[in-house]
């Protein structure tokens, strides 16, 4: 990308976030929308904008419908701000890359806490009781009047 198509590209974004947050009313666009990257065309005829909707896919969709109704008003918005001959036509492009990775990282954290707490199940016994609690001090290995060792029933050698 030429550095005249990233400037370009670098304005449309800023007068397109600064457009829909400050000048559009329409109530199908939700507040939590951001622009999250612009392409230009080499001859600067052609931007795709890809818009980021934090919310579920009813709200992607009614956000994108509202932007695709606006399209003229915010083309005019930008032709005012460039300093090009001709205003780029707009094309507006949902881009999930932010919720995907929001979903993500949620999945790994989830999948953490699981390990977590596997580990800690698998650490600390299920009742509580020592190893060995099926012995009583009685029960050690020590010789009997006649010198012989007795091992309880169950541990044999």
């Amino acid at each position: 990308m030429s550095r005249r198509t990233e400037k370009v590209a670098s304005t449309i974004r800023q007068v397109l976030s600064q457009g829909i947050a400050t000048k559009l009313s329409d109530p199908r666009i939700s507040q939590f929308t951001s622009i999250t990257r612009v392409e230009v065309s080499g001859d600067l005829m052609n931007a795709s904008v890809y818009i980021s909707v934090m919310g579920s896919e009813t709200d992607e969709r009614t956000t994108m419908a509202g932007l695709q109704h606006a399209r003229g008003f915010l083309q005019s918005l930008l032709a005012k701000a460039l300093p090009t001959r001709h205003c780029p036509q707009l094309r507006f492009v949902a881009d999930r890359g932010m919720k995907k990775q929001i979903e993500t990282l949620a999945l790994l954290d989830q999948i953490s806490e699981e390990r977590r707490q596997a580990e800690l199940s698998q650490s600390s016994p299920d009742d509580g009781a020592p190893e060995d609690a099926g012995r009583s001090e009685g029960d050690a290995d020590t010789p009997d009047e006649h010198g012989q060792v007795q091992t309880p029933p169950g541990d044999s050698l």
